[in-house]
């Protein structure tokens, strides 16, 4: 059981604390609303997407370990949400969560191809939930809003990540530079 929790540090468990907790109240919202002045009507009011949508969130807790698995497992557990409860507004929490995903493909997903297929995969994540949110027109009407974010955070991710790197050589001892 300690494995699981390895390498999470304390701001993976704020990160995913708040990512949940909005979440969860989104879903209630989701639940009590009337869906009225939305531009979709809600497919249900299930209580059963609170702790569906749970799953959806949790994940960004191991993102530091395997951010390509955390990418993917989001990825599919919103298309099952989609699939599962229909019209209802997740992009509040969604599209936050893709900003938060896409700093971490720039700061762990280490070699390019990673960070392709961790940012494509953050591409899909949008258009899985946008496909269906209640909340939206339509798909294009959001995209100006979550892409630009998506690659202003990946770029701040792989900032970050070079600063580490760069500060990291200069401080290692000088037979271990001479050796790389």
């Amino acid at each position: 059981m300690n494995e699981i929790f390895q390498g999470i540090r304390p701001l993976d468990y704020v990160l995913a604390a708040l990512t949940s907790a909005a979440g969860v109240l989104l879903m209630v919202e989701n639940v009590t609303a009337s869906g009225e002045d939305l531009p979709h009507p809600l497919s249900t009011t299930s209580w059963a997407m609170v702790p569906a949508f749970l799953l959806v969130t949790l994940p960004i807790l191991w993102r530091r370990r395997n951010i390509l698995a955390v990418v993917a497992i989001t990825t599919v557990l919103t298309a099952a949400h989609v699939l599962a409860f229909g019209w209802i507004t997740r992009c509040g929490v969604l599209i936050p969560l893709g900003f938060a995903l896409a700093y971490a493909v720039g700061r762990f997903a280490g070699a390019r191809r990673n960070q392709v297929f961790g940012l494509a995969g953050i591409v899909v994540l949008n258009l899985a939930m946008l496909a269906r949110d209640a909340s939206i027109d339509t798909v294009v009407s959001a995209l100006p809003v979550a892409l630009p974010g998506v690659a202003l955070f990946y770029g701040i991710g792989v900032l970050v990540q070079n600063r580490v790197s760069r500060h990291s050589v200069g401080n290692a001892p000088v037979d271990e530079r001479l050796a790389a």
